[in-house]
Parts: C-alpha cells; sequence; structure tokens
C-alpha cells in the first residue's frame, strides 16, 4: 500500500495540469492499475517512475523526480516550473489550455511579442518554459529556438508582459575548404565539408553571375572561406560565407565579403541593391526605429523595431529587394502582415496590411507591388510598419548600411585589397597543408 500512496501522490502533480478529458482518460487507467497491484500477492512489482509519465507527456518539472520516501500531502503543491518541447502538430493555444493558462494571458504574451514575432510560428523542436508564482498564476514565459536565439517574458506589475530578446553571439571559427568539380558545384563541395546550405548561399551568390550548366567543367577548382558559430563546442547552424574563389577552364569568379556585402575581388557588387523605402515616393515618417520605445496604447516598453509611415489605406506597398516570401500571416496584434527573405542575410517585414498580393513561398523581385496598406491588427491609425532585419537582428532601415551601391568606395578600396589578400593567403596555406597530407 505504501507503493501505492507514492504512486497517488506522485501522479496528482501531473494531473493538475491535464485537460478534463485527459483526466478522467488517466484516471481510468490509474484505477486500473490500483486494483490490479492490490489484488496481487507479488511483492516485488514497481509502480511505474513518475519520470517516465513526464517524458511521454513532453513535459518536466524543475524539482525533477519526486522522492519515493516523501510523506504524501492531501493538497500537492502546483508545479513552480514546467518545461516543453513543441511537438509536431501543437500550437500555442493547445500548449496553454493543456497546462490550462488562461487564453487571457496567452493574448498579453502575443502582444507583448508583436515587434518580435517569435511566437507567431513555433515548430517542432521549439523549448517553451513556463515560471508560475505561488498563486499559479504565470510570471514568466521563456522561448528559446536552437542555441543562439531566446525570448523571456516577464510579468509587469501592470499585468501585461515586459520581454527581453536575447541573441547569443558564440563564438566563429573560419574554416577553409578546398575541392574539385565532379558532378554540380554543390555536390562537390559537400564532398569536402561544406555544409548543403553553405553551398547553396554561394550558387546563390554567384548565380548574377555564372551559369552553372554551361560555365562548369569536371575538373575545375574551388576555395571556400567560412565563418561558423559554436556555442560551447557546438555548432549551432549558423555560418557566414567570408571568401570564395572558382578557378575554372570557362569561367573565374570570386565572391568576398566587406562592410556587409558581398563583391568580387575587383570590388563590384555581387548583390542587386535595395531601395531604402518600400513605397512608389516618400511619405511622412509617424514613428522611427527605436529600441526603447513605449507603447502608444497600454504605456508598457515595448521597442519599435520598424519604420512607421503614415499612409492612406490602399497605398500600394512594395518588396524592398529580390527575395522569397516566407511569411503571409493575420496576426492579433500586428494584423496582415507579410515576411520576405533576401538571401541569408537580410529580410524584411510589412505589417498592418489591408491586403496582400503574394503567397508564402512565391520569388518577388525589387519594387514588385506586394500589398496594399492598411490599419489592421491593434493600430492608432493607417500607416505601414516597417522593418529590415541583417543576420536576424532588426536595424534601422533608413539609415543601415544595405547594398544600395554597385562598388566600393574609392577610400575603401585599400581596406578590401588587404582583405582580400589575407583570405587569399589563408586558402592558398590550407591547400598547401592539404596537399602535403596526401603525399
Amino acid at each position: 500500500m505504501t507503493q501505492l500512496r507514492t504512486l497517488l501522490s506522485s501522479l496528482r502533480n501531473i494531473f493538475g495540469h491535464l485537460p478534463t478529458a485527459h483526466q478522467v482518460a488517466l484516471g481510468g487507467a490509474t484505477l486500473l492499475i490500483v486494483i490490479s497491484l492490490s489484488l496481487s500477492d507479488d511483492s516485488s512489482a514497481v509502480a511505474p517512475a513518475i519520470g517516465q509519465l513526464s517524458e511521454e507527456l513532453n513535459i518536466s518539472s524543475a524539482e525533477g523526480v519526486i522522492d519515493p520516501d516523501a510523506v504524501p500531502s492531501d493538497e500537492p503543491e502546483p508545479e513552480s516550473e514546467i518545461a516543453y518541447v513543441v511537438q509536431k502538430g501543437d500550437t500555442l493555444s493547445t500548449i496553454f489550455d493543456f497546462l490550462r493558462i488562461s487564453q487571457p494571458t496567452l493574448h498579453k504574451l502575443m502582444e507583448a511579442d508583436v515587434n518580435v514575432l517569435a511566437l507567431d510560428t513555433i515548430q517542432p523542436g521549439h523549448e517553451l518554459g513556463f515560471n508560475f508564482d505561488t498563486d499559479g498564476k504565470l510570471k514568466q514565459f521563456i522561448f528559446r529556438s536552437g542555441l543562439t536565439y531566446k525570448v523571456i517574458f516577464d510579468r509587469s506589475k501592470k499585468g501585461g508582459f515586459e520581454f527581453e530578446e536575447l541573441i547569443e553571439k558564440g563564438g566563429y571559427r573560419t574554416e577553409i575548404f578546398s575541392g574539385v568539380v565532379k558532378g554540380n558545384l554543390p555536390s562537390s563541395m559537400q564532398k569536402v565539408g561544406v555544409r548543403i546550405a553553405e553551398a547553396y548561399q554561394v550558387t546563390s551568390l554567384l548565380k548574377e553571375r555564372m551559369n552553372f550548366r554551361n560555365h562548369l567543367r569536371a575538373g575545375d577548382r574551388f576555395q571556400l572561406a567560412v565563418s561558423r558559430q559554436y556555442v560551447d563546442g557546438e555548432y549551432t547552424g549558423n555560418s557566414v560565407i567570408e571568401g570564395f574563389v572558382y578557378d575554372g577552364a570557362v569561367r573565374k569568379q570570386s565572391a568576398f565579403l566587406f562592410d556587409e556585402n558581398y563583391f568580387d575581388a575587383d570590388g563590384e557588387s555581387l548583390e542587386k541593391a535595395f531601395q531604402r523605402i518600400p513605397l512608389s515616393k516618400r511619405y511622412r515618417i509617424s514613428s522611427h526605429f527605436n529600441p526603447r520605445r513605449k507603447h502608444p496604447v497600454t504605456g508598457l516598453v515595448r521597442p519599435h523595431n520598424g519604420t512607421d509611415f503614415a499612409l492612406r489605406i490602399g497605398t500600394p506597398v512594395l518588396a524592398a529587394g529580390d527575395g522569397i516570401v516566407t511569411r503571409v500571416v493575420k496576426h492579433r496584434y500586428a494584423g496582415l502582415y507579410i515576411e520576405i527573405k533576401h538571401g541569408q542575410k537580410y529580410k524584411t517585414r510589412y505589417l498592418h496590411l489591408h491586403k496582400a498580393y503574394v503567397r508564402k513561398g512565391q520569388k518577388v523581385s525589387r519594387g514588385q507591388k506586394i500589398a496594399a496598406s492598411g490599419n489592421s491588427g491593434r493600430s492608432t491609425g493607417p500607416h505601414l510598419h516597417y522593418e529590415l532585419h541583417v543576420n536576424n537582428r532588426p536595424v534601422n532601415a533608413m539609415t543601415a548600411p544595405i547594398p544600395v551601391v554597385q562598388t566600393i568606395a574609392r577610400k575603401k578600396r585599400s581596406a578590401f585589397k588587404k582583405q582580400v589578400a589575407a583570405i587569399k593567403a589563408q586558402m592558398t596555406e590550407q591547400l598547401a597543408l592539404a596537399e602535403k597530407q596526401a603525399q
């Protein structure tokens, strides 16, 4: 009977977080276990560990496995901390219902998230953390994506949530790869240790300069310098192409990163230019980029990660650059919004729209009409909220260094040449070392 009391006490904590339907189902199963154990004379029977059930529910408690020697209480304390890993088919709403956290609390979190939009498209593998006060009220919510990105939402005295966005810089290590073309370029690069995403980034950079069907020949040589990000010795999946040299029988091409943009060895831009303003003409800016701004409606501190243009509803909104549409979403607070990814480094967002003229997955060109401005979501009036992100960080789109020029300025040419020479020296040294080891 001691085992039964321990089992029931242990399970009571888990049941407290389950919806009624789940309580009924698991309660019935527990009753059958109780009956079977009470009728059994086998003293070797062992009750299932609480950690086993927590694992099945994908929930873990900060207190860990309950001490089997603890005296069970009639009124178990609610869990103060819960960790949850998002599974396929999950939504924030279903997760919050499962944990018996109210929808108004979820809405307050989404309101705080409007300028981050981290919670808008949760995916399997994302980690969620829930911290509760002594009354069982959510006081902190943590969203984590991978090793480098985390957003912490803390409940304020006014009842809403303040957030802090944390991006782990980690450490970058430059790695050099050399190889020979055998088949297509991405597969040839993979054979010498280049990751497929890095290989596709190279081909994306060179697509305007090279015809990969006509210019490639078997036996052509290539070299790549790439910086990879590591956190505590673990690769995060983030990498930056520092330099690439292609020495072919038909075509010779290079690409080097300088001042956040890519150029060939002669200093000519490889990237199509952005337009600074995603509109056909200049309009009045009603709210500037401001990471310390207070929200005009709630009064809470809400970083304004974009630029607001005062527009009439229906004003054409244009793509700031070539790219692929990654989101067309209706959001409770951001309204109808569009997100476009421009290569590996740039991303733009267009919020509070009236109508979208593009769909997710569609390719768009700089200056293409993608939407009509509006006043959707939480808004103080008709306007366009426009954001520019560089390497997943919001920047001031009106002043950030973006590829709007085609060549390197004369005063920076010397620095560019020194940087190219340094990368080429690393490539030469690595190639010589590889050839020596092959002998």
